[in-house]
């Protein structure tokens, strides 16, 4: 049986929770006046469109209470016994005009609702996205992808949600019963107050088997969960395998099993406790007017109201089926309030983390014709707890190529990410060209240094696209000339389509070596002074890393060049090897000098690159 009309929201056991969770009332975020005046700084620039929804809504309220008057005229007109046909017929038609009056006034009032909210959630996505990109990398690595999605979409989609349902449901609701309870007092204060005292009957249970029936719906998700686990780990190409390999197929059978049973289960138990539910709520709406009937009909018939008659009856019946769902809503408003209040809280808390790197109140934009990288006792930790770097101290000339060899953690990425100020120092200093990275202008720095590493990374796009990210206004020539100096251009010509072809997402359409040519043809585009290099070569095979050391060598020629390596190759071109340990620079010297001089280096080269040597010595 469908709800009583009136007011806004659906009346949905399995939709909206009407109840606070423990976890909710737990953490439920306080009203203060700066976060209201946060709030409603966003809704501020459509105050007028504002105005004209809540004018609707007033109209649409007023409005909504003719068709139970007019139902009551009507009723009276066919009982009274100067029937007449004509007043009928006006009625009816009056009864029709309201109808469409309150339909177009309603569908108005949305598309305003709906154009407010959707500019909000324009606004909002522009200034997270804004902020979120000046967060520092450090913002990224610490935060889950996914949480940054959903703040990103479903928070503050869910803003639309606040300010076209909520805020109008609040009015709305608040109207239509304002307006109803004074015409049920106005008909009749006795029926009024009948129809008044059964509202409990209809709300209250609507409540307590909500719950009931939320708590069952959670635990069948959490099943459902454990199966699509399940499905994803063993029916996937490598699960499959290793069940079949280790002959667990009826092992897994048998659990698969025992949580479908549970599932099934907890559902029908869910399913058994709602249609009791419809069968009580459907008693209580039609005991509802049966009460008001009886009431009404004995006060016609015993006399003692000769002024009362059926149509008011009928109004009254009406008006309190149309209070029915906006005062449940009205009752459910601190729920709806908390979970509103939790979604601005949880957007502003992004909004409020700070830009812990951004540009200096003067900028500075030095020549980098040749830039010296220079380190001075930088100190610099991720957590208070664990220091990574406890004093580097080393110089890079222009045009020299430095090489930076460690163990695995000892800090490599972190030197070279404090160059293009990915991270900032927590002591010391960095320079480029004798000036503070802190004191530049960040586009300016940033420009001007090309990095290389070990994951790349390519949007979802042609190979066209993701060498323009570069210099968006290279010429075709640079392109191929790039493309031809990373060692590229054979392979992109032999494609069907060329430079137009997609890479897919983060370029998996191309294998590792042909992603990192590419992506080195796209720092030769953007033809920096400094160039980083991340293990570039670590994870590609020996025809891939030959390729790619040759785009190296030309890219890195005149250029101030930090590499981090675990090719022997690499490490042997540089002009100078820092051996960091223990968070500072413990060595540095030229591979010779350091393999007779530096047991630590000695033994670095012993572990990585020995058996390369080996090998390769057991092919001539």
């Amino acid at each position: 049986m469908p709800p009583p009309p009136g007011g806004r929201g659906p009346m949905r056991l399995g939709g909206p929770r009407n109840f606070l969770t423990e976890a909710e009332k737990q953490n439920k975020p306080k009203l203060t006046m700066p976060l209201l005046k946060r709030i409603l700084k966003y809704l501020k620039p459509y105050k007028w469109q504002f105005l004209l929804v809540f004018i609707a809504l007033i109209i649409s309220a007023v409005l909504g209470l003719f068709p139970s008057v007019i139902t009551g005229q009507i009723v009276d007109s066919i009982i009274a016994e100067n029937r007449n046909l004509n007043t009928l017929l006006k009625l009816v038609a009056l009864a029709f005009i309201v109808l469409s009056a309150s339909q177009i006034i309603s569908v108005l009032e949305q598309y305003i609702n709906s154009w407010i909210s959707q500019k909000i959630i324009f606004d909002m996505r522009n200034e997270m996205y804004d902020h979120l990109q000046k967060m520092p990398h450090s913002f990224f690595t610490n935060e889950k992808q996914g949480d940054i999605i959903t703040r990103m979409n479903s928070d503050i989609n869910g803003v639309s949600t606040v300010i076209s349902g909520l805020l109008t449901s609040i009015v709305s609701n608040f109207l239509t019963v304002i307006v109803s309870v004074f015409y049920l007092f106005y008909t009749d204060w006795r029926l009024a107050i009948v129809g008044i005292i059964i509202l409990p009957l209809l709300i209250v249970p609507t409540h307590k088997v909500g719950q009931k029936r939320w708590k069952l719906l959670s635990d069948a998700q959490e099943k459902n969960d454990e199966l699509n686990q399940q499905i994803n780990e063993t029916l996937s190409v490598s699960g499959s395998m290793l069940v079949k390999l280790f002959t667990k197929e009826k092992a897994e059978y048998k659990k698969f099993k025992r949580i479908n049973n549970e599932a099934t289960k907890i559902t029908i138990k869910e399913r058994r406790a709602g249609s009791w539910f419809h069968v009580m709520l459907g008693m209580f709406i039609q005991t509802a007017p049966l009460l008001i009937y009886c009431v009404g009909g004995f006060l016609i018939m015993s006399g003692r109201d000769r002024g009362l008659t059926v149509g008011d009856i009928t109004i009254v019946v009406a008006l309190v089926n149309r209070l029915y769902q906006p005062v449940r809503m009205l009752l459910n408003l601190q729920v709806d309030f908390v979970r509103s209040l939790a979604l601005f809280s949880r957007i502003f808390e992004y909004l409020d983390r700070k830009h812990e790197i951004e540009n200096p109140e003067n900028p500075q934009k030095p020549d980098l014709t040749e830039p010296t990288v220079e380190f001075k006792n930088v100190k610099f930790s991720y957590t208070d707890e664990k220091p990574v770097l406890q004093g580097v101290s080393f110089s890079v000339p222009s045009g020299k190529m430095y090489a930076i060899v460690g163990t695995s953690g000892a800090g490599k990425s972190t030197v070279i990410g404090m160059i293009p100020r990915l991270y900032d120092v927590k002591e010391g200093m960095v320079t480029v060209a004798g000036v503070d990275v802190r004191e530049y202008d960040l586009a300016h720095l940033r420009t001007n240094i090309g990095i290389v590493t070990q994951d790349t990374y390519l949007f979802n796009g042609s190979i066209l696209d993701n060498l323009l990210y570069a210099k968006p206004d290279a010429s075709m020539e640079e392109i191929i000339d790039a493309c031809k100096a990373a060692n590229i251009y054979d392979f992109i010509n032999s494609l069907p389509q060329r430079f137009d072809t997609i890479v897919g997402n983060r370029g998996l359409k191309l294998s590792g070596g042909e992603k990192q040519r590419v992506s080195i043809a796209r720092v030769i585009l953007k033809n920096p002074k400094i160039l980083i290099l991340d293990e570039a070569t670590s994870s590609l095979d020996s025809i891939s890393e030959s390729l790619i050391q040759e785009a190296l060598n030309r890219i890195m020629k005149g250029r101030t060049s930090i590499v981090i390596a675990h090719r022997l190759s690499t490490v042997m071109a540089a002009d100078k090897i820092m051996i960091l340990e223990n968070g500072v620079i413990a060595e540095t010297g030229t591979h010779d000098n350091l393999l007779k001089e530096s047991a630590g280096y000695r033994e670095l080269y012993e572990t990585q690159f020995r058996k390369v040597i080996d090998y390769e010595n057991s092919r001539k």
